[in-house]
């Protein structure tokens, strides 16, 4: 199975090979409440971004042809020509065959199965495409761009709605034999349920750590007199309500970040990385860092792991896809030579 090799910190934002700048690759940002995409020249810098809601969208077909809208949106932004667009690369939230480029099962929010993702890409523009995990392009963004530049040992943690890993060991992305390397939300680790999980649901660190599992918990634990927030209150905004000394929140917080540390602690023994990056919406909340990383020193390691938050925020699954439609572009460029 081929591995994805990452670029050091010598190739930020430079693509392997020099051409027209009026030549342009498009990064793909697939989830189940939004689609996002970004045109960048073949230097990777982004000239133009594009965004829509995909909330209570299912079907493969509305989402390609949404993708389709959205890059003729993007090139008239620049006022670039439908041939100036060499490459798309697009990741998406699941399970994802690279070789084949296949999405073999998302979650609940878009429930595809078995989806040919890089052929309707590739059908619908007219150019080559590849396909990967959202949270691994994420891995390739913080490799190339960002907080992981330069370093062939990491795990890039997304933390949202549930949780994943995107693992690269020495300068590779590792996917697994099944392509489900970094399913970490179903890691089992001290104080989560022990149910067996079903296909497609949430798993068991997700139901602490994620933030539908917070959410879940602060709804258990909600007192009207006990908090000024809502019972319906977000992640974050819990998170938000600890750090101004909320008993309730403060539980909840503690709580995750206890659990993600035992997680992180549990694989940094097994692969012995000496850095995770935190991204995603709940992820990048400074409480839950600061949280984990202060239990984390708890334990006293020789091999203690460095903890930090994502350079590149919401935008890590963008560069990464850039990243990757730039190399895109130049295999086929050198196929073709």
């Amino acid at each position: 199975m081929s591995q994805q090799q990452l670029h050091s910190s010598n190739t930020t934002h430079q693509a392997p090979f020099t051409t027209s700048d009026k030549e342009y690759v498009v990064g793909a940002d697939i989830g189940g409440t939004n689609l996002r995409l970004a045109l960048a020249d073949m230097t990777g810098t982004i000239v133009a971004k594009w965004s829509v809601s995909t909330v209570g969208i299912r079907d493969a077909h509305i989402v390609i042809g949404l993708i389709r809208d959205g890059v003729e949106h993007l090139l008239q932004q620049a006022s670039a020509p439908r041939s100036s667009l060499r490459a798309i690369a697009a990741g998406a939230p699941g399970v994802t065959d690279v070789n084949e480029g296949i999405v073999i099962a998302t979650s609940y929010l878009m429930g595809w199965r078995e989806v040919p993702l890089r052929a309707l890409l590739e059908s619908a523009l007219g150019v080559p495409a590849a396909v990967d995990n959202d949270v691994n392009i994420a891995a390739i963004g913080e490799n190339w761009a960002g907080a992981a530049r330069g370093t062939r040992d990491f795990v890039f943690l997304a933390i949202g709605t549930g949780i994943g890993a995107g693992i690269v060991l020495n300068g590779r992305l590792f996917r697994g034999n099944g392509w489900t390397a970094g399913e970490i939300g179903y890691m089992l680790v001290p104080g989560t349920p022990e149910e067996p999980v079903e296909r497609g649901k949430p798993g068991a660190l997700e139901d602490i750590v994620g933030g539908e599992g917070v959410k879940a918990q602060w709804q258990n634990l909600w007192r009207e007199n006990s908090t000024t927030l809502p019972r319906d209150a977000t992640a974050t905004q819990i998170f938000d309500h600890a750090l101004d000394g909320n008993p309730l929140a403060q539980a909840i917080l503690q709580k995750s970040a206890r659990t993600l540390a035992y997680a992180i602690y549990n694989i940094s023994l097994i692969l012995n990385c000496p850095l995770f990056v935190l991204g995603g919406g709940v992820g990048m909340h400074s409480g839950l860092c600061d949280a984990t990383r202060k239990i984390l020193e708890q334990r006293g390691t020789r091999a203690q792991p460095q903890l930090v938050h994502s350079t590149l925020g919401a935008d890590a699954q963008l560069m990464g896809a850039i990243r990757l439609a730039l190399d895109t572009a130049d295999s086929r460029l050198s196929l073709s030579s």
